[in-house]
């Protein structure tokens, strides 16, 4: 059992360090469409294959681990946790590379929205505060992370509607406006895959799920047993 907590530790570790290198990355993505900046984006897309090489040794690590055959459900439920989150985190990484790659493709100045730029900056605080979550165990910032998603759903649907009327009034190409709608998406899926993580943490803390209603998110609940 010292060599499962000691393995288990390092595993965790290893997912913090690639939260951290995540949270750099999607800030770096934003960066590079904002300020038109070439250099970043091309480092974000270079950086991305750490990322990547990071996510198959932790997949690979958490198999290991599972062999070892555990007796304790809150180490095997652990270990199936840290997978689905790391997968989470890789998604989190492809979004900024598509945002890079959006950057690199429109090297004039940025269609500008005030409401787009300030969706941009509460979604970079969700990767941060999901990450901080993690590696705190915190599990009060896990649900604010998860209240803030419908708040981000509307930046979203506020700027679709602010970029079509845009184009409609000849104020914005049409190239520019499905520039910023595919940014604007991928921010948007960022998020939900920070909602994604804090969902996995509340149930690896406590056991318990949350449930997103039209109503809003539900209170962690002992799953029924089938």
């Amino acid at each position: 059992m010292e060599d499962y907590a000691r393995k288990h530790a390092q595993l965790r570790e290893d997912l913090l360090t690639q939260g951290d290198r995540v949270v750099a990355h999607a800030m770096r993505a934003v960066e590079s469409f904002f300020r038109s900046n070439a250099k970043a984006a091309e480092e974000v897309i270079e950086g991305d294959r750490i990322i990547d090489r990071a996510d198959i040794e932790i997949e690979r690590a958490s198999i290991r681990l599972l062999m070892h055959s555990s007796e304790s459900e809150q180490d095997i439920r652990s270990v199936f946790t840290i997978v689905k989150i790391n997968n989470e985190l890789e998604r989190i990484a492809d979004c900024g590379v598509n945002i890079a790659e959006a950057s690199q493709a429109h090297a004039g100045d940025r269609p500008s929205s005030g409401t787009f730029e300030v969706m941009a900056n509460s979604v970079i605080g969700m990767v941060r505060d999901a990450n901080r979550a993690m590696r705190e165990r915190d599990q009060e910032l896990a649900r604010r992370v998860l209240e803030f998603d419908d708040t981000i759903d509307r930046f979203r649907a506020e700027v679709v509607r602010l970029v079509q009327q845009a184009v409609k009034e000849g104020e914005m190409p049409l190239e520019d406006a499905l520039e910023l709608l595919n940014v604007n998406r991928a921010l948007e899926r960022m998020a939900d895959h920070c909602t994604n993580i804090c969902e996995q943490l509340i149930y690896l803390e406590s056991g318990k799920i949350v449930r997103h209603l039209p109503s809003g998110w539900t209170e962690p609940e002992t799953p029924e047993e089938s």
